[in-house]
């Protein structure tokens, strides 16, 4: 066991000095305030991780009133492979809309767990696909024709994302990169230049088991990106029964949150979550809207509560 921990500090060294030693500028990414239920787009490592053929569909309206602010639509499947279930397959389609550029994602993902003693496990994931992005020149109002030539759209880019998940039976925490590719739009003149590089992701949380039929689910969720202060989304999320939930977040510097789901059965479950914008952006929206649609089939093969039980896991 010695030997395993001591493997494990060096994996994890290399792991996270290969995400550190790689540039990082401010770019946004899609944002989710039920990155919970939806961790495999943060992380590739919990690609699997519901132990069941999981299915689901997201869709965010953000800074409802604000012309050309972001909507967003995620689809996407996963499923443990074999019956130790420590191979985890799955794919998404995201589709991004902000002002006059739409952004399209197709991944496949792919993650291996290592079991341990005492209900430890660690997983290992990678994700890689196409991107495409297009521009709408009529929703811009160009001063100079001759800067830039924003004609030139349907440009397609790789995808290639990497992320390790810990956990236990009451526990996890993962670190991730979704996309570790530098991309550069409209780089062949000097006037203007539109980058994407990597985001690092943290992501946490815990089983807080009150009584047989309630439970508390805190987690955290924080964002790096250099040229940018370090976000962070806390969340606390009540169980009751397994069944429902309602929580509370807060997004550092931009939003306050209130979330509900229902477990409909053991196959279907819900989600809706709204935010009040704290920023001074909340003098022209009225909030954002996102919520959720998840379809799962098949017998549970995980032998984590965590990794693959539970409306928040």
């Amino acid at each position: 066991m010695k030997k395993a921990k001591k493997n494990i500090s060096v994996l994890l060294f290399l792991f996270l000095g290969l995400l550190c030693s790689l540039d990082l500028i401010a770019q946004q990414e899609s944002q989710y305030t039920q990155y919970i239920y939806n961790t495999m787009s943060i992380n590739p490592a919990y690609t699997g991780g519901r132990g069941r053929l999981s299915m689901m569909a997201l869709y965010r309206n953000q800074w409802v009133g604000l012309e050309g602010a972001p909507q967003t639509l995620n689809i996407s499947g996963h499923s443990p492979l074999g019956s130790e279930a420590r191979v985890g397959v799955g794919a998404e389609f995201s589709n991004d809309k902000i002002g006059p550029a739409t952004t399209n994602v197709v991944a496949g993902n792919f993650s291996y767990v290592i079991p341990f003693a005492n209900g430890f496990h660690w997983s290992f994931g990678v994700k890689a696909g196409v991107t495409n992005l297009d521009l709408d020149p009529n929703k811009l109002n160009i001063y100079d024709q001759n800067n830039l030539d924003l004609n030139v759209n349907d440009r397609m880019m790789p995808t290639l994302g990497i992320g390790t998940y810990f956990y236990g039976k009451k526990w996890y925490v993962g670190v991730s990169s979704p996309n570790l590719l530098e991309t550069k739009h409209y780089d062949d003149v000097k006037v203007s230049t539109a980058k994407e590089k990597m985001h690092l992701y943290l992501i946490s949380g815990f089983l807080i088991q009150i009584s047989e039929e309630f439970a508390l689910k805190p987690s955290t969720l924080i964002k790096a990106v250099q040229g940018s202060p370090l976000a962070a989304d806390f969340s606390l999320n009540s169980i009751f029964y397994d069944r429902f939930s309602l929580g509370i977040a807060y997004r550092t510097s931009a939003a306050i949150s209130a979330m509900t789901g229902f477990q409909i059965n053991d196959y279907l479950m819900i989600g809706y979550a709204y935010d009040y914008t704290t920023s001074d952006l909340a003098r022209y929206n009225n909030g954002s809207h996102e919520i959720f649609l998840r379809f799962e089939l098949g017998e549970n093969r995980s032998a984590s509560y965590t990794r693959g039980s539970g409306p928040a896991f």
